[in-house]
């Protein structure tokens, strides 16, 4: 079943095409965001494209805290995990694209980063009925060629403010520290589905807490 999502997600983004010349930079700003605007609130970005069974235990964290989050969804893990998926949206956190192969979208044409970015876009809003208005590209590598697809699609780039570098050290001191070092309102910080950082992220939300900051998704920090 997941595999025909896909490759009607694919064969619709083909038959679509896209027209008209892309637009520059200039004409909507930049459209690249590294933190929130809205006071008293930070965001943890979750890019996922695998270690599906912390997710599901994130999740229930989250709960726990009462704390929201935005999952950078790859479409490739999507495909294969479509439960995960719509748990995730079920239990009201943002869903947004981290592309669909985790691909160095600086070296990619202009073309190239619809192609990418696009189906993941679709599959989502297929599986789950949610609109996407974000993309985080992976390894944080874009280039002008990516913000003009994203305004294209309609999508705000969204970096961070803090990076944990989760996926090279897991280590949950580490993180915890990388998380929470100076957090101040506004803040985005980027995470993966780690075991050292499922362990660390209730102390994470904790320290929050305590600072009088309360944890939403990059949407609502951002005043939409």
């Amino acid at each position: 079943m997941t595999n025909l999502i896909i490759c009607a997600v694919i064969v619709a983004a083909a038959l679509v095409g896209f027209n008209g010349a892309a637009v520059t930079v200039s004409d909507y700003g930049d459209n690249v965001y590294y933190r929130g605007t809205r006071a008293g609130k930070v965001s943890l970005m979750f890019n996922v494209y695998g270690n599906t069974q912390n997710v599901y235990k994130i999740l229930d964290v989250l709960d726990e805290y009462d704390a929201s989050a935005t999952f950078f969804i790859g479409g490739c893990w999507a495909d294969d995990n479509v439960s995960c998926l719509r748990e995730i949206y079920s239990r009201g956190h943002e869903l947004a694209s981290h592309g669909y192969f985790h691909k160095d979208h600086a070296a990619l044409t202009y073309e190239q980063n619809i192609s990418e970015i696009e189906p993941s876009v679709r599959l989502i809003r297929m599986v789950c009925g949610a609109e996407v208005g974000l993309f985080a590209p992976p390894s944080g590598s874009f280039g002008q060629n990516t913000v003009n697809a994203c305004v294209k699609l309609g999508l705000k780039v969204i970096m961070w403010s803090k990076d944990t570098i989760d996926w090279r050290d897991r280590d949950e001191d580490v993180i915890f520290r990388r998380a929470t070092e100076q957090l101040t309102e506004g803040d985005f910080i980027l995470m993966h589905p780690e075991d050292a950082t499922l362990c660390a992220l209730p102390k994470i939300l904790g320290y929050i807490r305590n600072s009088g900051l309360a944890a939403c998704t990059v949407s609502c920090s951002l005043g939409e």
